[in-house]
């Protein structure tokens, strides 16, 4: 006997990925370079370590859910500096709720806004809307709180996000929840201030509740990438409907440390204070310390953005000439139309060594019409020091134009 639910999940992207490579030997003379998972490779500032061994003391101490409140005030001034909002609008105790990392709230999401009922006069579930492509964590958040997970494709011609406020109505009406990943992952498009309210007054007209994942936020290329909060304060200044995650693992390098925090309406922060005092793991106080101190400073962030930059610069020039490229405002990933991302994946670690993910294992088939609308594209992590990744690219283009 198991879940049923488990039965509604597709195999996971990276498994997929492994399924696809493993019996393919890598070819000779070739070191692999692994460009298909976004896990920062630069390494994060060095006074993170010398905070957690000052405090190692408390390893001793179970920690507080609500973590501690230097911690939840570092959070609060990062955001209103960050988003230029209103001095008062953050208040660290009913705003902030530090998490373990972001995936671990992600899923959580979909226990607080999901009803387990069924709709009244109905036998369908409430319906959970993700971007097509989707960070699985989404879809199974989804699937295993008793909702039902509609894709929603994100083209190019909509900035590469997806139209929410296009949604046939009858299945808005039974929305509980809206995923919105902003930068977007993959893409690394930045939804603009118009999309935002106009989609954060779409979740207050069908009463859902509006997750915003900025997890990739600071890295960007030009204009710093708006904000959900941000929005909530060019509307009306209240947070009602929406909550946004926010990271240590892309913006400071620290994947390993599992710290984060999540903000907005605080009834909903209420809420999820309770699920994370039955089911999730408090934040440990010497990492409490070490991420206030990651969110007080902006030094180690701007040199992390520069070399980012540095990164998306060089793929201009060595595959700026081929067709399928563009050059994100955000995030750290290449997402280039090669005609049929699985094949290209594949060509790429035979003949080159180099891992990319295939775009469509990292979506779902539209369940309008049945096609997985990104199946053509390649996502490339450009993680790593700049001498790897310009090898990395160099051998992707040798590929690419063969």
């Amino acid at each position: 006997m198991h879940n049923p639910a488990f039965d509604q999940l597709a195999t996971y992207p990276f498994w997929r990925l492994n399924n696809l490579l493993e019996k393919v030997p890598k070819p000779d003379g070739f070191t692999e370079l692994a460009l298909q998972i976004g896990e920062p490779k630069i390494p994060p500032p060095g006074f993170l370590a010398e905070i957690i061994g000052e405090n190692s003391s408390k390893w001793a101490n179970y920690p507080p859910h609500p973590g501690t409140e230097s911690y939840r005030a570092a959070c609060a001034s990062w955001l209103t500096k960050r988003y230029s909002l209103p001095e008062e609008m953050i208040d660290e105790t009913a705003n902030i709720l530090p998490c373990a990392g972001t995936k671990e709230a992600l899923f959580h999401m979909a226990f607080l806004a999901v009803p387990r009922d069924r709709i009244k006069g109905g036998n369908e579930p409430y319906a959970v809307l993700v971007p097509n492509p989707v960070y699985q964590v989404y879809y199974g958040a989804a699937v295993f709180s008793g909702g039902k997970p509609y894709p929603i494709s994100a083209p190019a011609k909509n900035n590469f996000m997806p139209d929410y406020a296009g949604v046939n109505p009858d299945i808005l009406e039974r929305t509980a929840l809206v995923y919105l990943c902003n930068p977007s992952n993959p893409q690394g498009a930045s939804a603009s201030m118009t999309y935002l309210t106009e989609l954060i007054a779409l979740a207050r007209k069908h009463d859902f509740v509006l997750v915003v994942d900025e997890c990739y936020s600071e890295i960007y290329r030009g204009t710093p990438p708006i904000g959900g909060l941000q929005a909530c304060a060019q509307l009306d200044g209240n947070m009602d409907n929406v909550l946004v995650l926010h990271s240590l693992s892309k913006r400071s390098s620290a994947p390993g440390l599992r710290c984060g925090f999540v903000a907005g309406d605080p009834k909903l922060i209420d809420l999820y204070r309770t699920i994370r005092s039955y089911a999730a793991v408090a934040v440990p106080l010497p990492i409490l310390a070490a991420g206030e101190a990651l969110w007080r400073d902006e030094a180690h962030v701007d040199i992390n953005r520069a070399h980012y930059g540095s990164l998306f610069t060089a793929a201009e020039e060595i595959l700026g000439h081929i067709n399928g490229f563009s050059n994100p405002p955000g995030g750290f990933y290449l997402w280039l139309d090669v005609g049929d991302g699985e094949e290209t994946a594949l060509k790429l670690w035979s003949e080159a060594g180099v891992k990319c993910m295939p775009g469509g294992y990292m979506a779902q088939n539209d369940p309008f019409t049945g096609v997985n609308p990104v199946s053509q594209y390649l996502r490339v992590c450009l993680v790593h020091d700049k001498v790897t990744a310009v090898e990395a690219l160099e051998r992707i283009s040798v590929v690419l134009q063969g």
